[in-house]
């Protein structure tokens, strides 16, 4: 693997340079293509090109036709390069207050919500949250920033009557970069490199990205890589054992490989076939409470690692033609691959087995999958409608499998001094195979009366979804296997939503719109094959076990707010309340009973609680207050709370904010930020003896400034960022564990004063 990151590393940073210096053998050629161009208007405080360069919401439609509504925000690829955004934590820390990204299972919070209770979609395919029993952490973020064209973030579950199971607390949808993206204006060829700098991880990345058009044929090839190590925090003790606040010494290598070829038939057909590879590697050298000077493991002697892989091909068609029979068609075929390792090599020193103790646990998933949708625009009386009509079909398969390496001689029984190995289970699978198939359909009509000032929209998806497990050898040789199948797990949903919009007022002097709007919805989660089939452990020992019997999730929500103005000056303000029923939690089935079956820790499991609610308030504004000057800010309180047991829920992140001012012209500009956060107060205990984390509030400051040299000849930008600049020592509440600390507290600090610098260049 060594090798082979190394070759693709040096390929595209090779091709990174090779962009970089052709900037002075094209700057004559492109001084003349710019001059043939339109001349733009002298810069104004009403230019909309400034007020890009500073970090304004980009144009097009937030979310497309699947997504758009008043609690979806658009992130362009401009936007994404102005605040150096390659992280979910990046995004959260500098553009969207009232986000998170949990590092504990790898998933975006939304409203209080994550794992699989949010869905992310990469070019409208679906991205299962994928576990198993041994480690509750997923890869719905194996993609990479450098990648992406734009990243819509819709807020609550409204987004189910149209994406399906998994949008109950919101929807992540990116998009790749498409040849368009690159190519500019009546030109043939387009490119962009970046390369850089991070010291939170003291990370090293490159991305290049070229695209031509041949005729009617368009054609693109990207490639990134992202070298570093592990990510910084505050604390500063680097002791061996439960002490330690420095974090585990680790190295990490990632790269993406996306290609795409459209064939433009006319104006109204398009065809396209694109492919994508994601890799990343993760090895961790632990130095905290598993390790000890004298103790069975040893520093240097316990090694953690990563690896997760993405691949996908998939087949699109586009079809455009206002006012015809069909006004749109848009339809993708697809087959996608993912598969996470979790590894563990290690050498035992004082209890039996000696020696090595080795573990790979696999979980790979294949999927198959259709998504279409139709829209057709028509005038019926007093009404216009814009319909539009969808399905998604889905199969996939999912495997598990743990093996292992260790000195565990055949058993059980052990023979005395082994009784240690009845707690180290490999080559077996902790989960029977599942075949899932999934089948959505769903239709909506916008229809607009009063010259469209009132707009109604009513629309619902049906969902049928079945997990079907399969007896495999891997499976029935497991230490915790049941002694027969599990039965399979069915079940279909509707999810409703109905929205409605009103413009206050069009083209006002002092604002340019106001709407006000209200929607109710519901969503719906299916369970994950791990909550469901998910079984590991031993007689003698512990078990945790899934649930066949699980009921998908359920919400039931409203959205009412205020949308203003434009980019020069707008903003937005949202109440919500979404109530929940069935929402999957882990309990203790049964408590650990010497001279039990399970002694040691008990049978552990899932059930579904009745009720559960969150509710909150989120705003933004933006306002161009001077020519080339724009201040703008984002806010969002969420309260989530266990009605049943009257407690609160702790995946709820406190009171966030984001403030920026920032400065820009065509050569340079600059911007200052700061994100505020509130204490967490209410930490709900796991367990009798659980205190909870209570996380301090904070407030870090953060500066960049860009600068473009020859604007006029060359697309060329440095910028440089220094994030937390008063090296403020400060938790992020959904990073921190909730029950007892297995490590000081100083250990799950964020990390202090970075640096970033970044080079681009795109012509």
């Amino acid at each position: 693997m060594g090798v082979h990151f190394g070759k693709l590393r040096g390929g595209v940073a090779l091709g990174t340079l090779a962009l970089m210096l052709v900037a002075v053998s094209a700057a004559e050629a492109q001084q003349r293509n710019r001059q043939a161009d339109a001349n733009p208007p002298p810069a104004t405080g009403d230019t909309p090109v400034l007020l890009d360069q500073i970090n304004v919401q980009g144009e097009g439609q937030p979310g497309g036709a699947l997504l758009n509504g008043p609690t979806t925000t658009r992130v362009t690829r401009q936007e994404l390069d102005r605040q150096q955004v390659q992280s979910l934590t990046e995004l959260s820390n500098r553009v969207e207050a009232g986000i998170s990204f949990n590092r504990q299972n790898n998933t975006i919070n939304i409203r209080g919500l994550d794992g699989p209770r949010v869905l992310t979609t990469i070019d409208g395919i679906r991205q299962s949250y994928i576990t198993d029993t041994r480690v509750d952490k997923s890869s719905t973020n194996a993609f990479d920033f450098d990648s992406l064209s734009t990243l819509d973030l819709l807020r609550g579950g409204s987004g189910a009557s149209t994406m399906g199971s998994g949008a109950l607390g919101g929807v992540l949808a990116v998009r790749t970069l498409d040849p368009e993206d690159l190519i500019r204006g009546n030109r043939s060829f387009g490119a962009l490199a970046k390369t850089g700098y991070d010291s939170t991880d003291r990370a090293w990345f490159g991305s290049a990205a070229t695209a031509a058009r041949l005729n009617n044929t368009w054609f693109l090839l990207q490639g990134g890589f992202r070298d570093g190590h592990e990510t910084d925090n505050r604390g500063g003790v680097k002791s061996i054992g439960a002490t330690r606040t420095a974090p585990n010494p680790a190295d990490f290598n990632q790269y993406n490989i996306l290609g795409k070829v459209y064939h433009y038939v006319d104006e109204v057909h398009r065809f396209g076939i694109q492919g994508e590879l994601f890799k990343r590697s993760d090895r961790v050298q632990t130095r905290t409470s598993t390790v000890s000077l004298t103790g069975n493991y040893r520093p240097g002697a316990y090694q953690t690692g990563e690896d997760v892989e993405r691949k996908r091909v998939s087949l699109t068609y586009d079809y455009k033609l206002p006012g015809g029979f069909l006004d749109e068609a848009h339809a993708i075929l697809y087959w996608q691959n993912v598969k996470r390792d979790q590894l563990i090599w290690a050498r035992r020193f004082t209890s039996n087995p000696l020696g090595i103790y080795a573990r790979d646990g696999q979980s790979e998933e294949d999927a198959y999958g259709f998504n279409g949708y139709v829209v057709k625009n028509f005038q019926t009386g007093i009404a216009s409608h814009k319909f539009t009509l969808g399905t998604e079909l889905r199969a996939s398969k999912l495997q598990q499998y743990s093996a292992g390496l260790d000195g565990c001689p055949p058993g059980p029984p052990y023979p005395a001094g082994f009784s240690g190995c009845n707690n180290l289970h490999s080559n077996q699978a902790d989960q029977p195979d599942v075949d899932g198939k999934m089948v959505g359909l769903y239709a909506h009509d916008e229809m607009g009366f009063i010259d469209n000032r009132l707009r109604i929209t009513p629309g619902v998806r049906f969902d049928w979804y079945e997990e079907k497990p399969k007896e495999t050898p891997a499976y029935t040789i497991s230490s915790s296997y049941p002694g027969s199948l599990p039965a399979s797990s069915s079940d279909s949903a509707w999810s409703p939503r109905i929205r409605l919009e009103y413009d206050i007022l069009k083209n006002a002097p002092w604002v340019k719109d106001v709407t006000f709007f209200a929607q109710w919805g519901k969503s719906f989660r299916a369970p994950t094959a791990s909550e469901l089939y998910g079984r590991f452990g031993a007689v003698g020992t512990y078990l945790r076990t899934g649930n066949p019997d699980l009921r998908p999730e359920v919400g039931n929500g409203i959205d009412v707010g205020l949308r203003f103005g434009d980019k020069a000056f707008g903003g937005s303000v949202t109440y919500f309340r979404t109530n929940y029923r069935n929402f999957i939690e882990t309990y203790q089935v049964e408590p650990p009973i010497p001279g039990g079956l399970y002694p040691q820790g008990g049978i552990t499991g899932y059930r579904n609680i009745a009720r559960a609610e969150i509710q909150g308030v989120e705003l933004n504004a933006q306002y161009a207050f001077a020519p080339n000057w724009l201040v703008r800010g984002s806010f969002a309180y969420t309260r989530g709370v266990n009605k049943d047991e009257h407690t609160y829920l702790n995946s709820i992140s406190p009171i966030q904010g984001i403030v920026a001012v920032a400065y820009g012209t065509d050569t340079w500009g600059a911007e200052v930020s700061a994100k505020l956060a509130g204490p967490r107060n209410h930490v709900e205990a796991i367990t009798g003896n659980d205190q909870g984390f209570r996380a301090p509030g904070y407030a870090i400051f953060n500066a960049s400034a860009w600068w473009r040299p020859l604007p006029q000849i060359a697309d060329l930008e440095l910028q440089v960022g220094v994030y937390n600049i008063f090296d403020r020592k400060y938790w992020d509440a959904v990073n921190v564990p909730t029950g007892n600390l297995a490590q000081a507290r100083d250990y799950y600090t964020e990390p202090g004063r970075t640096v970033k610098a970044t080079l681009k260049y795109q012509f």
